[in-house]
């Protein structure tokens, strides 16, 4: 059954009354959603959809070696997969357009806001008319935003001077998934600051011991991932292909550079936390989706390297989180 008049016009007035904040923390958690939702699929379709590099190599012939009969899923569903993923591959240096299109939002968010112009102010109010919470101050706006460029400035250059190129291929998704989160979280890290991006002179916008105090803790954390996750990208960058690093953080940690990616994203969202939270709220979701997203692939990691190298070098190291994960 369609839906009449009333019904369309009470849906189109609920999403009209959705914040750009809700926006991006529903886009957050519906992608962690669909990277635990691939996880949870059989392991032959979740290596099709998700390896890449040498994992994805080792596990190609997987899919020829099935029998027809193993199951009515096997029998039509792996090839599909196969097949669509085999015609939907670009270039995994391909990755390194994340950093310049996430470099290229942030120049624009500041020339926005320089300029007073119409896409930020239209965002800022549509948040500040809705929002209940306080505002993030302007320090906090400024401080968001200048780690989210420090972070994409480092990954451009790190890719322009340290990061090896690669002959190997991901799926389409994995990259055009990549896009849309940093387009997100161009506008998560100053969303919850609209109050203070419309009326920076109004003392509720102003920093208090309570918004210094965060960026006063939030700071070191957000420096010492940024310094580390260059010195493990520069160490893997430095080793012989498909070896097994094991220098710096690595000797404690599967993915340090993992580990390090979710203390700049909480350190951001500790930053950026409006008066009354310890935590920015959209930026949360998007740490949750960080989070998920790279925990599988370090689970992913572990396995390869337990079968390539032995369990033995593996033992005793976490995947991501320290005493969690």
């Amino acid at each position: 059954m369609g839906w009449d008049g009333v019904q369309l016009d009470a849906a189109l007035e609920a999403l009209s009354g959705v914040t750009p904040a809700q926006w991006c923390q529903a886009f957050f958690i519906l992608a962690a959603g669909g990277v635990l939702a691939v996880a949870a699929m059989p392991r032959d379709a979740k290596a099709l959809l998700v390896d890449y590099g040498a994992r994805k190599a080792q596990a190609a012939p997987v899919v020829d070696e099935i029998p027809a009969n193993k199951g009515q899923h096997r029998g039509w569903l792996l090839p599909s997969i196969a097949a669509i993923t085999s015609w939907t591959q670009v270039p995994h240096a391909w990755f390194s357009a994340f950093y310049a299109v996430s470099l290229a939002y942030s120049v624009f968010w500041l020339v926005q806001y320089l300029g007073d112009g119409a896409v930020l102010r239209f965002l800022a109010a549509s948040q500040a008319a809705a929002q209940a919470a306080p505002s993030a101050t302007s320090g906090q706006v400024a401080l968001g935003w200048l780690m989210m460029f420090l972070q994409a400035a480092r990954r451009v250059f790190e890719h322009a001077t340290v990061v090896k190129s690669s002959k190997s291929t991901m799926w389409v998704a994995h990259w055009v998934l990549g896009l849309l989160f940093y387009l997100f979280i161009s506008v998560a890290v100053w969303v919850e600051g609209s109050g203070a991006i419309l009326d920076p002179a109004d003392p509720r916008h102003t920093d208090d011991s309570q918004s210094l105090l965060k960026m006063a803790v939030a700071l070191p954390a957000f420096l010492f991932a940024w310094v580390n996750q260059y010195r493990c990208h520069k160490h893997l960058a430095g080793l012989k292909k498909y070896s097994l690093p094991e220098g710096g953080m690595f000797r404690h940690f599967i993915c340090p550079h993992y580990t390090c990616e979710c203390l700049l994203y909480l350190s951001m969202g500790v930053a950026t936390a409006p008066r009354g939270a310890w935590c920015n709220r959209t930026l949360l979701c998007a740490l949750a989706f960080v989070t998920v997203n790279l925990g599988v692939t370090a689970s992913g990691t572990r396995k390869w390297y337990a079968q390539k190298f032995g369990i033995g070098p593996v033992a005793g190291k976490w995947n991501m989180i320290p005493f969690v994960f």
